[in-house]
């Protein structure tokens, strides 16, 4: 679990946002032969998501606190079908370790979430990767329900490529 987990409200004290551990997907971890800060500069480096990215194929942002990320996605809900722009927020940003981003309550979408992504340094040479959805409120049981399944295939797919990214770039030195 991960450190705002632990000490964030529960969707009993907080009908929107709060937290039920019962609703975050995550991936699977990958054990990735490259430093952390390979990994960090290919998952900061937005404009060449379309070069490894299986689910995130455009994204767009300062990465500064607060600030949007626009994103084109691949519908893993339709089995690849077609795109779909995303709009979220940076929420969480420490270089080599925790690259974040939330989605809001809107009255027209009432389904926050947050995502986060965690590299965990385990040598010199070497990273752990995963990435988590935590659906938020007393609507994110349904939506990780229904949406949990390609989620996690979603992420899944990332969290390989990423791996071979990494591994391909630290092997060349660039």
């Amino acid at each position: 679990m991960l450190d705002w987990m632990k000490t964030a409200k529960s969707v009993a004290d907080d009908p929107v946002f709060g937290f039920n551990p019962d609703a975050v997907t995550r991936s699977i971890t990958v054990d990735i032969a490259a430093s952390a800060s390979v990994v960090w500069q290919i998952l900061t480096d937005l404009p060449r998501y379309n070069e490894w990215n299986p689910f995130c194929i455009r994204a767009v942002s300062t990465l500064k606190m607060g600030d949007p990320i626009e994103m084109t996605l691949i519908s893993y809900a339709t089995a690849g079908g077609p795109t779909v722009p995303n709009l979220e927020y940076i929420c969480g940003f420490e270089p080599e370790r925790l690259l974040s981003w939330e989605f809001p309550n809107l009255d027209f979408w009432p389904y926050p979430a947050r995502r986060d992504q965690v590299i965990e340094p385990t040598g010199p040479a070497s990273c752990r990767y995963f990435t988590t959805d935590a659906f938020l409120g007393e609507n994110g049981i349904h939506v990780f329900r229904f949406a949990g399944p390609w989620v996690k295939r979603a992420f899944d797919d990332t969290a390989i490529a990423l791996k071979a990214r990494a591994e391909a770039l630290y092997v060349s030195g660039s």
